[in-house]
């Protein structure tokens, strides 16, 4: 019996494991965060497992019948609608009770839009942090950023395109001309990075409209003088 946390691809269904599409089909259950998103992936691999729901409005509910499962000594594979489970969202719950039970917990290494990001964004590289999303009032946002005025490592979280133009006025305000890399679309046909400071951010996506998913970084040791954003698709 074993709880396995399997990563699957950000966008390109290409970068699955061959190691992860043999575990999810050798499971006895998958656990998806919305098995309508999962079963595209699942399709495309041909894996034909149960699926069973796992998300943060039922992972309290659920969580005890998932334990008896693996105690009966059926394997569990948990995954999230793309990337690592256990980054922004419930895998953690799960993850911890079942090694409260003494049950085995498994990692399936594969895409982490974190990482991703990261590796080709320009930043250092050797120290970073994670913010997860930034808080959705923007008092709060700001005194986030005044936080971070004097943190050295690379700071990484993630970001909404309805509210990006706010987010990189608020940095702005605070933090000044600091270098901004948000990774956009990562892995898909649009994929682009875009550099900058938040004014020159904020300008390109007043007359290119923000699209897609996003990893911002930014870190507070480097700054930007030059006159506009630099893309790279």
């Amino acid at each position: 019996m074993a709880l396995y946390i399997v990563s699957t691809p950000i966008g390109n269904l290409a970068d699955m494991t061959f190691r992860a599409v043999s575990i999810l089909k050798e499971a006895d259950y998958v656990l998806a965060e919305d098995t309508r998103v999962s079963r595209k992936l699942l399709d495309h691999y041909d894996i034909n497992v149960p699926v069973l729901a796992y998300h943060d409005f039922n992972k309290e509910k659920v969580t005890p019948s998932l334990l008896e499962k693996l105690k009966s000594g059926e394997d569990l594979a948990l995954i999230t609608d793309a990337g690592t489970p256990g980054v922004a969202d419930p895998a953690y719950n799960l993850v911890k009770a079942a090694i409260e039970n003494g049950i085995k917990v498994v990692p399936v290494p594969g895409a982490s839009a974190i990482l991703a990001a990261l590796v080709a964004s320009g930043m250092p590289t050797d120290r970073f942090i994670f913010e997860n999303f930034l808080p959705h009032k923007s008092s709060q946002r700001i005194r986030l950023f005044e936080s971070l005025k004097n943190e050295p490592r690379t700071v990484i979280f993630y970001e909404t395109p309805h509210r990006i133009i706010k987010v990189l006025k608020e940095m702005e305000e605070v933090l000044g001309n600091v270098k901004v890399v948000i990774a956009r679309e990562l892995t898909k046909m649009y994929e682009e990075f875009l550099r900058g400071s938040p004014e020159q951010l904020s300008k390109h996506f007043q007359t290119t409209p923000p699209r897609g998913e996003m990893v911002m970084l930014l870190n507070t040791r480097f700054r930007t003088e030059q006159p506009q954003a630099e893309e790279s698709h």
